[in-house]
Parts: structure tokens; sequence; C-alpha cells
């Protein structure tokens, strides 16, 4: 069965590039965000994980670590990598895990037989802290991932963790926000200080309150 939002996103043990894990003991308190690729040595898996490496310090201002999985073996995931760090100028720090047995594929339904009975298809997970799943995304082999719109989710689902809020459509961090139906008018003036406007009794925005 796949999984779904708000499910316990399983654990597991693999061999890695940077050694042997345990996914939960690797996460600890942090944020997740777990992605497989269809295979080493193609050319747009090559730029995901490229981007993924320059965009390592924004991952680690979030608190998020980021695993990368494909049912490659490990000697490849290595020589693999010294591709990825010379055409994208960048140095891969994040684990490659060696999913040849597709242990984590099966456990996260990342092979679609009717897109492939053999590789991963582009899944991507982000876990929560509480180890639940809060968003999944999947994309065909032949699309690469936009890993600034999973840093833009990844905003959306810690700011609406903390507050009452939503995000609307196409929102930025920074950007105001939306207050969520269960909170009254009154007591959503009472509680943003910055200010509500009501557009609709049901619409009504607050800056973000975390700014």
């Amino acid at each position: 069965m796949s999984l779904r939002l708000g499910d316990v996103a399983p654990n597991f043990q693999a061999n890695t590039t940077i050694g042997p894990i345990d996914f939960y003991e690797y996460l600890g308190d942090s944020w997740g965000v777990l992605f497989s690729h269809p295979a080493d040595y193609t050319p747009v898996c090559t730029t995901e994980l490229g981007r993924t490496a320059s965009l390592g310090a924004e991952f680690a201002r979030r608190n998020v670590k980021v695993l990368a999985v494909s049912v490659d073996d490990l000697e490849k995931h290595k020589g693999w990598i010294g591709d990825i760090n010379e055409t994208q100028q960048v140095d891969v720090q994040f684990p490659i895990i060696a999913d040849e047995s597709r242990q984590v594929a099966n456990l996260y339904d990342m092979i679609h037989p009717n897109a492939s009975e053999t590789f991963t298809v582009r899944s991507l997970f982000v876990i929560g802290p509480d180890k639940k799943v809060k968003l999944i995304i999947t994309y065909p082999a032949s699309t690469g991932r936009n890993f600034h719109e999973v840093l833009r989710v990844i905003d959306s689902l810690q700011l609406t963790a903390q507050y009452s809020v939503a995000t609307p459509a196409d929102w930025k961090d920074g950007e105001d926000v939306i207050v969520v139906p269960a909170i009254s008018t009154e007591d959503a003036i009472k509680k943003f200080e910055k200010g509500v406007k009501v557009v609709k009794p049901y619409l009504r925005y607050t800056p973000q309150p975390n700014k």
C-alpha cells in the first residue's frame, strides 16, 4: 500500500555513500527530504543531485537533512559523485542510498511498473521531526524536479506547523498568509498583532507572523 500524507514514514537501515545509516537516527530531530532517482550516470539525475548539493546551505538553514536513493550499488554511486562534482561545480556531501534490494523503493512505493518495472520514478518525500509524511511529489523520469519549490513548501510546512495560518497560491517566504477558518475573525484580530485584512468572512490575510 502506498504512503499517504500524515502516515508515519517507514524506518529502514541502508548502506550509503557516507556509511551505514538508520534512517530515523540520521534524521534525529530534523526535517528530512528523501528523494529517488532512476539511475546513476544519467543526465537529469546528475543535474538534480548537483542542484541539491548547491542548495545545501538552504536546507541546513531550515534544519533539513537530505538523502537520495537509487537501485544502483555503492561503487557506482561513489564514481558518479565525481562526475556530479565535476560537471555541476559542487561538492556532494549528503548520502546516496544504495538500494540494490529495492527495500527502500518498495517501502516508499518508488517503483511504478507502468512507468518502469526496474527503476525508481522521481519520488520525493518531506518528513517532519515527528517522522510523519508531510509532502509527496512524484515526477516522471524525464522531468527534473524544481528544488526551489521543495524549499518553498518546506517554508510553508514549517510556518503552518507553528502558527494558525495557511499559505496562498504562489506564496513565498515573507509574504502575507491566510488565517485558517477554524479561528474567528474576532480571535484572529487578537491573535495576530500585525493586523488582519478581511476580504471575505472566509478569506482573511495577515502578515507572516515570524517576520
